[in-house]
């Protein structure tokens, strides 16, 4: 049973950073209905720029609000030129822009830091707290706290803003939001300036525990889809769901079977969700009239 705990804790640590990368995918989806395999190195640019900074002698928490301003310039930037002047591009040609840019961004990030790991202390120390015959670290509650607040803040945002229900409203259909007046590009820049922030948060949270590279970015993009889809495309329910199972089931089969099929699993969901649920736990079938 204790064995059981600590990978189930193990699990939802790790999900709930896929869940937040998840998050990230469904934002900018739902705005554009472009998958953005660029997401993972917003959070591989909010463990390293934290790092550096810290390392630098800037306090912690203002290196974290640095990162995540890295972050979300990167973010703007793809949106800007790599995202925008493609509009009307095919589904797969917009996939080969961000997985560009997620190469381009890595290189980017080789250039300035280095390519060895690196983490930082955690918030609250890391002194283990015990749960019935398990034990949790402090910072895997910050992971998890972190996740549900940005899971609840995107919920009022997205239901009770007028800023939310107009990138909403672009998502539905663009041009009618032109029409009424909603700028269908700030929002565009808006929602990939929040996933940015959001990715980047991620990597500020795990880093104490997970430590971080300019490599780690790719995975965790993969490991997200994999939760995205899982969830189904589009549900941010559905996001944080698959990403928090994605973990688990990971962790449980490293525990139980081997470590080394430990990142075969992301690619065996995205497999069996296109097999068996095209549209994922939550997702809805779309019918098109013709």
């Amino acid at each position: 049973m204790s064995q059981f705990l600590q990978f189930l804790f193990s699990g939802l640590t790790e999900g709930a950073v896929y869940a937040m990368v998840a998050l990230g995918f469904t934002i900018i989806y739902n705005a554009s209905d472009v998958v953005n395999f660029a997401q993972g190195e917003f959070v591989m640019l909010g463990g390293m720029v934290t790092f550096f900074a810290n390392a630098a002698g800037i306090p912690l928490p203002l290196a974290a609000l640095i990162a995540i301003l890295v972050a979300v310039v990167a973010g703007l930037a793809l949106n800007r030129f790599a995202i925008e002047p493609a509009r009307g591009a095919s589904v797969v040609n917009l996939i080969i822009i961000t997985i560009g840019a997620s190469i381009f961004i890595k290189g980017l990030a080789q250039l300035v830091f280095d390519k060895r790991f690196h983490r930082f202390p955690a918030f609250s120390g890391d002194d283990p707290i015990r749960v019935l015959d398990a034990t949790i670290l402090p910072q895997s509650l910050w992971v998890l706290f972190g996740a549900c607040a940005i899971f609840s803040g995107l919920w009022l945002f997205f239901a009770r803003t007028l800023v939310g229900k107009a990138i909403t409203a672009v998502a539905a259909n663009r041009l009618a939001a032109e029409l009424v007046g909603i700028s269908a590009k700030r929002m565009m820049a808006l929602s990939f300036a929040l996933s940015a922030a959001i990715g980047a948060i991620a990597g500020i949270l795990i880093t104490p525990i997970s430590p971080t590279s300019v490599e780690v970015g790719t995975l965790l993009a993969l490991k997200g889809f994999a939760g995205a889809m899982l969830g189904g495309m589009g549900n941010p329910l559905g996001a944080v769901a698959g990403g928090l199972i994605v973990g688990i089931v990971e962790k449980m089969s490293a525990g139980y079977v081997s470590t080394n099929y430990k990142d075969a699993v992301a690619f065996i969901i995205i497999i069996l969700t296109l097999l068996v649920l095209p549209t994922g736990l939550f997702g809805k079938a779309r019918v098109d009239r013709v």
